[in-house]
């Protein structure tokens, strides 16, 4: 039984939602069917028949009523697992007739939408916790292992710390902005 069954770990960050659905789309091209995933990084599949599903994230940090999945559910679109606000949908690829068909938003204005509601609900959170908690954390630990000199090891951590966030902020925040420029620019030909 243990063949039937994998977990992978997998970090993406919020700016790396395309990719996560390419890389589930793959899995399931070589067999392997994603029933659930743990924090944003454990990902459990199941083996299956291999088949080219798309798999598509929409972000919401409160749960849906019956009608939105409902929405999704009318247009084959199978609900099938939530994480820490991301919703997972797949749809095999045979049942669908054009690209169109391939994406949960009907049009860029709609992504533009999704994007937005990620930076306003975990973007500009997070930015808010890295300045009051965890910089002025930060500067005490500096100030107490100039005067003590005994804190290098809750320095070195929290300096780490300091990096791991600044590089996820740096790496998000020019993904966020490179989707948003994506999807404006192809709003903007739709529209002339």
């Amino acid at each position: 039984m243990a063949n039937n069954r994998k977990t992978e770990i997998r970090v993406f960050t919020i700016a790396d939602y395309e990719e996560e659905e390419v890389w589930l789309r793959e899995q399931h091209r070589q067999g392997w069917k994603l029933v659930s995933t743990n924090l944003p990084v454990f990902y459990h599949f199941v083996r299956c028949e291999p088949e080219d599903v798309v798999y598509r994230l929409d972000y919401k940090n409160s749960k849906e009523d019956r009608s939105y999945m409902q929405m999704f559910e009318d247009y084959g679109w199978e609900y099938f697992n939530d994480c820490i606000g991301w919703l997972y949908f797949r749809k095999p690829a045979a049942d669908m007739d054009s690209d169109m068909e391939e994406e949960i938003f009907s049009d860029n204005e709609s992504k533009l939408e999704f994007l937005n509601h990620i930076i306003k609900t975990r973007m500009i959170p997070l930015l808010i916790i890295f300045f009051l908690c965890l910089l002025p954390q930060w500067l005490n630990v500096i100030d107490r292992s100039m005067d003590a000199g005994i804190d290098v090891v809750l320095f070195v951590i929290f300096s780490l710390l300091m990096l791991i966030y600044l590089y996820l902020f740096i790496h998000c925040g020019r993904k966020m902005l490179k989707l948003r420029k994506k999807y404006k620019n192809c709003y903007k030909k739709i529209i002339l």
